[in-house]
């Protein structure tokens, strides 16, 4: 069966490019390995960025804050789509049932969407559903799509993209978790939504296990490019040991950031990049980071903010109420990732578009504002399904090469010629590295040694084995395809960031400690002969 639009992921990107689409009377497939509600979005937590009042602030604002946290580096002109539509995204969100918390008085139902100031922001203007926004997005999402009958197959991971020797895309080819099957799936465009990369930091990241770039190796495997990879945003306050994450809207609200001696010591609302340097140098040198929000009271807190004492009680034992709570940065959102132009197209490759976390759309440059990627995932979202159903398509002369080479590799890899080895000890190994020698600060010694280890990973695993032979159910065959994605994910940041002698928002290199002009631009990547190569 053939589609108009297959969308690969089922977060809030691909659930967004599925109404639109599926209203524009599409024919739609949207495809996810696990279930759309335990998709990364609904770890997004302090709101949704919207100027829907312009007393105090205006969309000129929100354009320059935008720009300016990137540090030169998104494009202007997508900046201004973005911020210039988002009030009009809101308004679809909220028709569409999205239950965003409330302030009394208001005229209209709009304008009595709650609203608080996040990291970079230049006032309040990120819309928020208590601390529970994305998963409540995803949740009304889900809901609309299910109502008008958008087709979702779950349990089936993304191998390849179907594709001819000149690029042109014609679906993809999945493997059915539960069955062990090889299934192509065909359609006359694609839109990949797959989410970010950053759990290659592996123990140091507030992502799922399935934030493993297993497209962004696809769509270099396609001859496609990636681009900034190097720009991995550390959130600044994930807890101390476990990575999981307290909200931005903590500090939104008023929170504190102190150290040991209860000393606060650093602007709790700059930019991201800048506040997980401070915290981090204080770590280094030794020292402990407290959030204190303990002044704002109980009444508000468990109003605001009930899913981050939940988690502080579950997983430290905190009650942030009447205790600090010790953070650590971590790992969080990439900024880079699959290179697309102003219509979402993925570079390199015909009738495939890219959006959300996995695609640069040149909206976040080297630093992400906070509110501004729940905000990217609706409107490029829908942007992507309407250039998608509405441009121009290419004929496919696929051969059925990308079919025969799966099947050789999954044979492969089930066999018994090769060595099995440990692939959890691997990622973890992985993610200790990454997170020691290409994390918060970097240096050209560190890159360089985390890239000797990363290939030598890569390379032992292109030649192993799965210790499970079975082909029905095997999650250890799943996790090895997604570590060996992640890898090359995590090679395509290494050389990028070892190509990139500057620092630049998110991206610090201690041994090149200024931003250099001749740098404000792009890094691409592209796969030659096995190769990640960077330009």
């Amino acid at each position: 069966m053939n589609y108009d639009l297959l969308i690969i992921g089922a977060g809030g990107a691909g659930l967004s490019a599925a109404i639109e689409a599926m209203q524009r009377g599409a024919k739609v497939l949207m495809v996810c390995k696990t279930l759309p509600t335990r998709s990364q979005t609904v770890m997004a937590q302090g709101g949704i960025n919207a100027v829907l009042h312009e007393s105090g602030d205006s969309v000129e604002s929100h354009i320059e804050d935008t720009l300016k946290a990137s540090g030169g580096l998104a494009d202007e002109e997508s900046v201004r789509v973005l911020c210039k539509e988002a009030p009009s995204n809101i308004e679809w969100l909220e028709r569409l049932g999205v239950p965003f918390s409330r302030i009394d008085g208001a005229k209209t139902p709009l304008e009595s969407i709650a609203q608080r100031r996040l990291g970079g922001a230049s006032a309040p203007r990120a819309c928020y559903a208590q601390d529970y926004t994305g998963l409540k997005i995803v949740h009304t999402l889900y809901d609309k799509a299910s109502s008008m009958g958008v087709e979702i197959r779950t349990r089936l991971f993304a191998l390849s993209l179907i594709h001819d020797e000149e690029g042109v895309c014609a679906g993809a080819l999945f493997l059915d978790i539960e069955s062990g099957e090889l299934k192509e799936i065909r359609a006359s465009a694609t839109i990949v939504a797959s989410g970010g990369f950053s759990s290659i930091y592996h123990g140091y990241t507030t992502n799922a296990y399935g934030s493993s770039a297993d497209m962004h190796s696809a769509i270099l495997e396609a001859g496609g490019y990636l681009s900034n990879m190097e720009m991995i945003q550390f959130h600044p306050t994930a807890l101390e040991g476990s990575a999981i994450l307290i909200s931005e809207s903590a500090r939104g609200e008023g929170g504190y950031l102190i150290d040991e001696r209860g000393e606060r010591f650093t602007n709790e609302l700059a930019p991201r990049d800048e506040v997980s340097r401070a915290i981090f140098s204080k770590i280094e040198r030794g020292g402990r980071v407290f959030l204190d929000i303990r002044h704002l009271g109980r009444e508000k807190l468990e109003h605001l903010m009930p899913q981050e004492l939940h988690l502080c009680r579950l997983h430290a034992g905190i009650d942030p109420v009447e205790e600090l709570v010790p953070v650590s940065p971590a790992a969080h959102y990439s900024m880079g990732g699959i290179e697309c132009d102003r219509q979402l197209r993925v570079s390199g490759l015909y009738n495939c578009y890219a959006a959300g976390e996995c695609a640069n759309a040149h909206l976040h440059g080297a630093n992400r504002l906070g509110g501004n990627s729940l905000l990217e995932i609706v409107v490029f979202a829908r942007m992507a399904a309407v250039n998608a159903l509405e441009s121009d398509k290419r004929v496919c002369r696929d051969t059925g090469e990308t079919l025969h080479k799966a099947k050789a590799e999954l044979e492969r890899i089930l066999g018994s010629e090769g060595e099995e080895c440990d692939i959890y000890a691997m990622r973890r190994e992985a993610g200790r590295i990454l997170f020691e020698d290409a994390g918060i600060h970097r240096d050209a010694k560190g890159l360089e040694k985390a890239m000797e280890k990363i290939s030598a990973m890569r390379e032992r695993l292109s030649q192993a084995v799965s210790s499970d032979k079975s082909a029905r159910f095997n999650t250890y065959l799943i996790d090895f395809m997604q570590l060996r994605s992640s890898l090359m994910a995590a090679e395509a940041m290494l050389v990028s960031a070892l190509a990139r002698e500057e620092s630049r928002g998110a991206h610090y290199r201690s041994d090149f400690p200024y931003e250099r002009q001749e740098w404000c631009r792009d890094t691409l990547c592209r796969l030659c002969e096995g190769e990640v190569v960077v330009s």
